[in-house]
């Protein structure tokens, strides 16, 4: 497309009063951006005015010499303010035709400006134009529009703005920035965000590149927290009866108070001066959050040091036990959807899961609600029900933790825990770490002591209850007890993910000290180091844009993108889908096929919780066929497809995608997975739901290539310098553009729908590499 300029080849155009466009104060005063949206219309309109005349024929000299109509014929206005000259009726006709010509260049070049301020011009449309225009003037425009568009809405963009502004000229990257920063300065999460995707981002670069690369040094700029906002100096003050609501005179050890105050926050507290607030010493912001992630992938790489997954379980479980030491604090999960911090690490209750090479762990993690995560008050640390074996430091098993790392905190309000008789209990033995067992009643996670005092405030008065009662109870229980898994040491992550959410959340927050606060919540994370996935978060957006395609068109497919947060090139956090496990683990643990697998779970037939868990599977299937088709997924074993307990089936782990896959062999050939199982819960080839299934992915397919640009440009953007398996290759972006069909007809597609089915169902490739997984890494 081809954009008409919004700026003259020079500035002459321009007021001389009008600063320019891209200009932006670093410094560490308050924000001054010189761009607003105000400024960037008034000079847009000012070069419109310009541009309309300049594109003029040469017959016009300029716009004050503009002709005037006297009595129907056109005279120009003379300059002495006198009578306008007579022409003759000859002459009058050219220029009747320059001011036609005139009207209509003005007309084509306002256009883009009256797209622009309507409502139609969304935030795809935004970055589409700061993508493809070659113009300063209409680049410097877009970068003021995102200031006028929802933050969550350019979130979803801020992997291709900051691809944009690491590897496109600098006319696109003067633009971006003045966004960056504002939004850097408001908030912490926004800033570490963009430190993180800056530097994945610009690891493809070659290292002498990249150290002066514009990525990095605005990857600086956010890290050396100059961004902090001047006119917000935050006094954060910990309450007087939080440090000290009892009486009791017991201090900590040194050492103890080591733990919970952060050498690296400068944080200063004195028996007589009990208020800690930030000072001009105080360094960065970032710090707690960065601490606490850095933590977190720490545990990860040392886990991958360990031969066995129960020797990587035992550490884990140490690991995150010290973990909360360290908590509260100001801290929080990224890939939440609510302002919360951390209190505590259920460190029992995670778990390694499946990987050959990598040790990537699932942890759940207590969280309080609340208001504003950088400016609420941190919760004061509640002590545990039980009695600790051990609070100091020194008294810890040796897990591979060196006492500098032991010093290091990322709390950054002391957490002073006020059960004094505790303390000298705890400092005489040693850390008692629990391995994870079967749950079969909720008081395996609540101590006897807590249990004993519970029996011992109860009244003595006899309790009766009917015996119709009991069984009535009974009989409701087992009618709605789903399967179990039985433990497997190959594979501890199967019982935790087979566990209901609700029943995991009311079996934790029953055993955890904060439990009984009305803001507490449970959300859960997996941590991975030692990949890369950024090709992940690619997946994941074109999923969701594909969701929001498939909904506005009214297209009853479902899918389940799950977020992502990249770290590092080879690092980051993925969230878990509850309530969901691999096919893989569904057929190890059960030994029933699918089929008989969904009527065990959601009963017979004909009855209605089978006939929806069947519909689900249904809608699910034909929406992540088609996710596989237009993406190209390859390495769909049983083990990368769940299925949750309400029916859909999701796909997981997007590591082939595109141009990639495993030892770059190529060898799944079908349009995407669907095997003869598959087919049997949908109630066989000649089933209505098959049918359904094959309508579902036409309508789908159609829907899809209707907005195919807000895809493609998804894409084709993070191609930018980019070295990922899934760009290798010219014809990666043509071969996309090229799966959507866009020359078909929709008969045509309809034929083209039914091949791919049938050439999936089919496919000697899916057997074969199902047998390979099977062989190799025990996948069923």
């Amino acid at each position: 497309m081809d954009f008409p300029s919004l700026l003259p080849s020079t500035s002459e155009g321009l007021p001389t009063s009008s600063p320019p466009l891209d200009v932006i104060s670093e410094g560490v005063g308050e924000l001054s951006l010189v761009i607003d949206t105000e400024v960037a219309k008034k000079a847009c309109q000012e070069v419109l005015q310009k541009v309309k005349f300049l594109k003029a024929d040469g017959e016009v000299s300029s716009a004050s010499s503009e002709p005037v109509l006297v009595n129907g014929t056109a005279h120009p206005e003379s300059t002495d303010g006198g009578k306008p000259p007579k022409i003759s009726q000859e002459e009058a006709e050219p220029v009747k035709n320059v001011r036609r010509r005139q009207k209509n260049n003005s007309s084509k070049q306002s256009w883009l400006l009256r797209l622009f301020e309507s409502k139609l011009f969304d935030i795809s449309m935004a970055i589409s134009y700061l993508y493809n225009s070659k113009e300063p003037g209409v680049q410097a425009y877009i970068g003021n529009r995102l200031f006028s568009f929802r933050n969550e809405e350019v979130d979803f963009y801020l992997p291709q703005l900051l691809n944009m502004y690491i590897h496109m000229d600098e006319d696109v990257g003067d633009a971006i920035k003045p966004y960056v920063v504002y939004r850097c300065r408001q908030s912490i999460n926004f800033s570490l965000q963009c430190a993180w995707l800056l530097g994945a981002y610009s690891s493809d670069m070659h290292i002498s590149t990249q150290r002066h690369s514009r990525g990095t040094k605005l990857r600086k700029l956010i890290l050396s927290d100059e961004l902090k906002p001047s006119s917000q100096r935050i006094r954060r003050e910990v309450p007087e009866h939080s440090l000290s609501p009892s009486k009791r005179t017991h201090q900590r050890s040194k050492s103890d108070a080591t733990v919970s105050i952060s050498l690296s926050s400068n944080l200063k507290r004195t028996a007589s001066n009990p208020k800690v607030e930030t000072s001009q010493d105080e360094p960065v912001r970032l710090t707690p959050q960065r601490e606490f992630i850095k933590s977190l992938m720490g545990i990860g790489k040392r886990l991958a040091t360990l031969p066995t997954k129960e020797q990587k379980t035992q550490r884990l479980i140490s690991e995150l036990s010290l973990l909360n030491h360290k908590l509260p604090a100001r801290v929080w999960l990224p890939t939440a959807a609510f302002d919360h911090h951390v209190v505590r690490v259920p460190h029992t209750q995670a778990v390694v899961l499946n990987s050959k090479d990598k040790a990537p762990y699932l942890i759940y993690v207590e969280v309080l609600e609340c208001e504003n995560f950088e400016t609420s008050s941190v919760p004061v640390r509640i002590p545990e029900t039980r009695i600790r074996s051990t609070r100091s430091v020194e008294n810890l098993p040796d897990c591979g933790i060196t006492p500098d790392q032991r010093a290091s905190s990322f709390s950054t309000v002391p957490n002073y825990d006020n059960d004094d008789e505790a303390w000298s209990v705890d400092d005489i033995g040693e850390l008692q770490v629990e391995l994870p067992e079967i749950h079969t009643n909720s008081y395996d996670n609540i101590s006897q002591f807590s249990v004993d005092s519970i029996t011992s405030q109860e009244s003595k008065e006899p309790i009766f209850i009917a015996a119709g009662d009991i069984r009535r109870r009974l009989s409701e229980q087992l009618a709605h007890t789903p399967t179990t898994f039985k433990r497997d040491p190959e594979d501890p992550s199967a019982v935790a993910l087979k566990e209901p959410w609700q029943e995991k959340v009311r079996r934790i927050r029953e055993g955890s000290p904060y439990g009984h606060l009305p803001n507490w919540r449970l959300l859960s994370v997996i941590v991975k180091c030692g990949d890369d996935l950024r090709q992940e978060l690619l997946a994941y957006q074109v999923l969701k844009q594909l969701q929001i395609i498939w909904e506005q068109e009214r297209v009853p497919l479902w899918i389940k993108p799950y977020k992502i947060l990249v770290i590092s090139s080879d690092s980051g956090m993925i969230e878990p889908v509850v309530n969901a496990v691999s096919i893989h683990q569904v057929k190890k643990q059960s030994q029933l096929l699918l089929l008989d697998y969904f009527r065990q779970e959601h009963g017979d037939y004909n009855t209605e919780e089978f006939l929806t868990a069947q519909r689900n599977f249904v809608q699910s299937c034909a929406g992540y066929c088609l996710i596989c088709y237009l993406l190209q997924v390859k390495d769909r074993h049983n083990g990368n497809i769940l299925l949750d307990s309400e029916g859909h089936i999701i796909h997981i782990d997007f590591g082939f995608i595109l141009s990639s896959s495993p030892r770059n062999l190529g060898f799944e050939t079908s349009a995407f997975k669907l095997t003869s199982e598959f087919v049997d819960v949908m109630g066989g080839l000649d089933g209505d739901m098959f049918n359904y299934y094959k309508m579902l992915m036409l309508q789908g397919l159609i829907a899809a290539r209707k907005h195919m640009e807000k895809v493609i440009q998804i894409v084709e953007i993070m191609q930018q310098g980019s070295q990922l398996p899934c760009f290798h290759g010219s014809s990666t972006i043509r071969n996309l553009k090229e799966r959507f069909h866009m020359n078909l007809t929709e008969e045509q597609l309809q034929v083209l729908v039914e091949q791919m089915v049938d050439g999936s169902m089919r496919s000697i490739t899916t057997k074969l590499y199902d047998g390979f997984q099977y062989l190799t890494n025990g996948i069923m």
